[in-house]
């Protein structure tokens, strides 16, 4: 099975509807753009796939852990739950959460991530999808990575600008 990560804005009313009914975690995520906020809110998505684990590793030299809050794509925020349709889970940052992110992805240098980037480290950690040393045909995963990781800076600077918390899905 594969473990993919996506990112969604939410209004501070999703996000408490969110924590009050985690049960319907999955209604959120299938675009129902009403969920939780009387205004019909829009969101943001960004979707990283696989990518998420080797940018973890990237942004903090560690699988699991990590200093917050450059650790959020596998700790931190607040648990909303489990999805039993695809057997995955979310968490959910704060308004001010996400701001202290963007700031510490803005000071992140590719130079810092080239640098963490060891595929037989990564292969050894089990760092997932766990293809480091035998990449795909034509995919160099560094460069795979350098762009997620560009996306995710402008995207969690957008999320942060409009002022909404920030959901995390791996599933």
């Amino acid at each position: 099975m594969e473990m993919l990560c996506t990112l969604r804005s939410a209004t501070e009313a999703q996000r408490a509807a969110l924590l009050q009914a985690p049960e319907r975690l999955e209604d959120f995520l299938d675009d129902d753009e009403d969920f939780g906020d009387p205004k019909g809110a829009t969101f943001v998505e960004l979707d990283i796939g696989e990518a998420w684990h080797g940018l973890q590793y990237l942004l903090t030299g560690t699988p699991w852990e990590g200093a917050a809050p450059l650790d959020f794509l596998v700790r931190g925020g607040e648990d909303v739950g489990d999805i039993p349709s695809d057997e995955g889970t979310a968490r959910i940052f704060t308004p001010a959460q996400v701001k202290a992110l963007s700031t510490a992805l803005q000071k992140v240098s590719e130079d810092t991530l080239r640098r963490r980037y060891d595929p037989a480290r990564m292969q050894a950690q089990d760092i997932y999808p766990g293809t480091w040393e035998e990449p795909e045909e034509d995919v160099d995963p560094l460069e795979e990575l350098v762009s997620y990781f560009e996306e995710l800076q402008k995207f969690v600077a957008t999320v942060a600008k409009r002022g909404d918390a920030l959901l995390v899905h791996i599933g």
